[in-house]
């Protein structure tokens, strides 16, 4: 037995997402990111005496969305509570939170284990607080820079159980949770700039055991990928120590993407205590069951049903799915074609294929795309009459028609790309195909079954392109079988 087959890794992770509102948790400061440093910052958000938080109705509008997204039990009376720290950045000296009574309790979030198998990873709570400011330590050489804009901003944290095993089932969570924030259209799920963040908790024990081994907390891992990279470098870390009989110990550590380790930040026996008590200039909020059913009816289509949706209604296979439902405004773009046309499999290979590619090379957004769905509903119509082939529908019709009004029929006709689905004009350039490779023609009867892509290929030429290459291909072998 090696020694990765002799442990395993025990993982939660706690995720924060800012939320996507026009002002702040508590106060009616401007939301926003990449504004000039402290100039979002009232006397409310600096704690200033005699100053007295509100709480914005959108925050707990947003933490009802993602418990429903999630099938956590919402509670109904929800009270805040202050966490004491001291940070240069967290100007009040205490963060808003709640402690005892979060507002989701439960719930799930399906992702893929190593073996490609559904896996339920349990949430343990999500919570309300808000943001603290952010320290700057790379712009002086002698101090610290302090920009306490987003000092106030909401937050929900979203805490799983210790259900991850591995770094890769790690990576499949959170790519689960920003597409679902991003469906919901409470976070933008940016981990770069922060508005997406992650912790991991990791430990490792013997397979089989019961009791958990000794828990590290890994901080500032600004994408998915580090945070596999994270977890990957801590598991090692952990079994290395084991086999040489020494003890992990219980710290918060920060992942150093130059190297792709961790370092140690600060014991947690240090650690100071938080004293949690209730927030006492906020009052209780109450969330009753008719107002989540009036927020369920607002959700859009979640990922998990579109992906039955379209797999299972549409007949699509699971990777053309899974790409479709990646961004929400995508698998919207497909859904709108699909009211115009029944041709799934082709409405998905041009989504997937020609219109991802033209959004990709551009870098645009879907939503700045200027092709409707209904014409590229006219595009496979004219692909599915068998007027044009699918090469040019998705290469020259498409290209002309991100510049041009005219539907795809117009275009293709003023070009000359309707094809040529005349039997006895296809036929004649059969027969000057063949007629011109004989050796060939022997070969194919000998059993080069392959070499039919010859012929096709002198057909096309013959034709300018324009054959029908499903009533091409019948023709050549008809000939080739005599």
């Amino acid at each position: 037995m090696s020694i990765s087959d002799k442990y395993e890794a025990v993982i939660g992770l706690e995720v924060h997402a800012q939320l996507l509102t026009n002002s702040k948790a508590y106060s009616s400061d401007e939301n926003i990111y990449g504004a000039t440093p402290n100039t979002k910052t009232s006397p409310i958000t600096l704690g200033h005496p005699g100053t007295l938080p509100v709480s914005n109705s959108k925050v707990i509008e947003y933490a009802v969305k993602m418990g429903i997204a999630v099938n956590s039990n919402i509670r109904e009376r929800n009270e805040y509570a202050r966490k004491n720290y001291f940070y240069a950045d967290l100007p009040k000296g205490y963060q808003i939170t709640q402690d005892t009574t979060p507002i989701c309790n439960g719930g799930f979030i399906e992702i893929k284990d190593e073996n490609g198998k559904e896996k339920q990873i349990e949430i343990t709570r999500i919570h309300m607080e808000e943001d603290a400011g952010k320290s700057i330590h790379d712009l002086d050489p002698f101090n610290t820079l302090v920009d306490l804009n987003r000092a106030g901003v909401p937050l929900i944290e979203i805490v799983s159980e210790p259900d991850i095993r591995s770094s890769e089932e790690a990576y499949n969570y959170i790519q689960e949770v920003r597409k679902l924030v991003r469906y919901i259209g409470i976070c933008d799920g940016n981990m770069e700039e922060g508005s997406l963040r992650c912790d991991a908790n990791v430990s490792v024990r013997l397979k089989g055991a019961d009791k958990l081994g000794t828990k590290v907390e890994v901080k500032n891992m600004n994408s998915s990928s580090n945070v596999k990279k994270a977890i990957e470098f801590e598991i090692k870390r952990q079994v290395q120590l084991l086999e040489k009989g020494e003890e992990v110990v219980h710290e918060t550590r920060s992942f150093n993407a130059a190297n792709g380790g961790t370092i140690s930040m600060r014991h947690k026996e240090e650690a100071n205590d938080y004293r949690y008590f209730p927030e006492p200039d906020l009052q209780p909020v109450i969330v009753t069951q008719e107002y989540i059913e009036k927020i369920r009816k607002t959700l859009p289509f979640l990922p998990k049903e579109l992906f039955i949706k379209f797999t299972e209604e549409f007949r699509l296979s699971d990777y053309d799915t899974n790409i479709l439902i990646e961004e929400k405004e995508i698998a919207l773009y497909f859904l709108e074609i699909t009211k115009h046309n029944k041709n799934y499999k082709t409405a998905a290979n041009i989504v997937n294929g020609a219109i991802k590619s033209y959004l990709n090379e551009f870098a645009i957004h879907i939503s700045d795309f200027t092709i409707s769905p209904k014409r590229i509903s006219s595009l496979i119509i004219l692909i599915d009459e068998g007027k044009v082939s699918n090469s040019v529908a998705t290469s020259k019709i498409f290209t002309e028609m991100i510049n041009s009004e005219d539907n795809p029929e117009e275009i293709a006709k003023n070009n000359n790309w309707i094809q040529d689905s005349n039997t006895d004009s296809l036929s004649e350039f059969v027969k000057q195909a063949i007629a011109k490779y004989p050796e060939k023609v022997e070969e194919y009867k000998s059993g080069k079954k392959g070499l039919i892509g010859l012929f096709m290929g002198e057909v096309m030429k013959l034709s300018l392109g324009k054959a029908d290459p499903k009533l091409a291909n019948q023709l050549v072998r008809k000939e080739l079988e005599k």
